[in-house]
């Protein structure tokens, strides 16, 4: 995906598709976020270094301890615990990330047949859950005590959900319908 080649021809056949004629106008993706929830693991804080350990062999960056604004005394969560992570991606390391995500991760998720476009928010961008982290071949399975699942958000500069359908879709994401 990295190749000007590759990228001006995804640019040619989204100008055409879309019928945008200013290369600026096109839409493209501007960043990937990963979220993780802690779960029940939010008071075993070996559990949240590993989780932490795996999310940044994924991405290649460190990931930010979210903590909780408020307490909430049925999921017995007090203000300040940690609550989830994430890790936002930009440029490089983002189509790095997309590229190991659609052709390598994304095959090898059991009984995967795609994802609708019925997913997009309505201002292009789209967000799809990962139930298994052990689908990426950075992480060793005999090494994974805790398998954690997150979510992935994909954002783009597209004004409406046609126009990230069509980007994606030109960029190989896997859409059943």
């Amino acid at each position: 995906m990295n190749s000007v080649q590759e990228i001006f021809n995804i640019n040619e056949k989204l100008s055409k598709e879309l019928n945008i004629k200013h290369n600026l106008a096109l839409p493209k993706i501007t960043k990937i976020v990963l979220n993780a929830g802690i779960g029940k693991q939010k008071e075993d804080n070996k559990a949240i270094e590993k989780i932490k350990k795996d999310l940044s062999l994924l991405t290649g960056q460190m990931p930010v301890v979210k903590l909780a604004k408020k307490a909430i005394a049925s999921f017995k969560i007090r203000e300040g615990m940690p609550v989830g992570l994430t890790v936002t991606l930009r440029k490089e390391r983002m189509m790095e990330f997309y590229d190991r995500l659609v052709n390598i991760a994304m095959p090898r998720i059991k009984d995967f047949r795609g994802y609708s476009k019925k997913s997009f928010d309505g201002k292009g961008n789209i967000t799809i859950g990962i139930r298994d982290h052990i689908i990426f071949p950075e992480i060793s399975v005999e090494n994974v005590e805790n398998i954690f699942g997150f979510d992935i958000t994909i954002a783009t500069s597209a004004n409406d959900d046609k126009q990230g359908y069509e980007l994606l879709k030109l960029m190989n994401f896997p859409f059943y319908n």
